[in-house]
């Protein structure tokens, strides 16, 4: 029996991946994998994971049992495994938009022990946010060790199971909305002369400062803009700008149609 198991070894497979084999909270050889790509399970083998051929034989011999495949191939290989599942097992569903009671049902297992979690990217480097929420028959011991897990590769915060869809804009999917912010800015700065490349030097450390700055200081959103913000200034007209192209409602459109997705996928 494995401790560990992954249906799926994609990038963020890869990346939870590393963040365990380097923090030492398990050995390779605890860990088995499967992916449809040999490429990819063989990449796992470098790294001492045992692989195997399908779903089914990660669920027969894993205690823990990571989803990390799309949601559009879940109700496959929940399908494929749910001969061999036993309730004794935890199933971890990175899957954006699928619910607790579809893993239920595609399971055939009402006493499924679930833990739903919403990572991002920047889980390859080390620096990922992570969103984890405990089903009710996971204990906590269970739930700690999930959560020392995903803490190896960046900062998890625990949240009720019925707002898995509504975090995804806020963690999952917005680094694109910031690597697209960024993307604009070092396109602009190329138009007026400055290379692309110092261009995004700059802002990607004025990202990292800002962050910081609304981690660790005592200020409130609202007070750190005030702080860059002088009346008639230039920060006061680039902010005008985007309150006369309504940047907000914009915002708030982009997540509303994000999370109805998930809800569309979660079907």
């Amino acid at each position: 029996m494995y401790r560990f198991g992954f249906i799926g070894a994609g990038n963020m497979a890869t990346a939870i991946l590393g963040g365990i084999l380097h923090s030492g909270i398990l050995a390779p050889s605890e860990i088995c994998a499967t992916d449809l790509s040999e490429e990819k399970r063989r990449s796992f083998a470098e790294k001492g994971v045992t692989p195997l051929e399908n779903a089914a034989q990660v669920t027969a011999q894993s205690q823990f049992i990571l989803l990390a495949v799309k949601p559009q191939n879940i109700e496959t290989v929940l399908t494929q495994s749910a001969s061999v599942f036993s309730p004794d097992k935890v199933i971890i569903s990175i899957a954006a938009g699928i619910s607790a009671d579809c893993i239920r049902r595609l399971l055939n297992c009402e006493d499924t022990k679930i833990i739903l979690v919403m990572p991002n990217t920047p889980l390859l480097i080390g620096y990922g946010a992570v969103a984890m929420s405990r089903g009710e028959k996971v204990s906590a011991e269970e739930f700690d060790f999930v959560k020392k897990l995903f803490s190896a590769a960046g900062e998890v915060e625990e949240i009720s199971p019925k707002y898995m869809n509504e975090i995804i804009p806020v963690n999952g999917s917005s680094p694109a909305f910031i690597y697209l912010f960024a993307k604009l800015v070092c396109e602009y700065s190329e138009k007026l002369g400055i290379p692309y490349e110092t261009a995004n030097r700059l802002f990607c450390n004025t990202l990292i400062g800002s962050a910081q700055m609304m981690l660790h200081s005592d200020k409130s959103h609202q007070q750190l803009i005030d702080m860059v913000t002088s009346p008639g200034g230039t920060t006061y007209a680039m902010l005008d700008a985007l309150k006369e192209c309504d940047f907000a409602h914009a915002v708030e459109e982009s997540f509303d149609r994000c999370i109805k997705r998930a809800y569309e996928l979660g079907k």
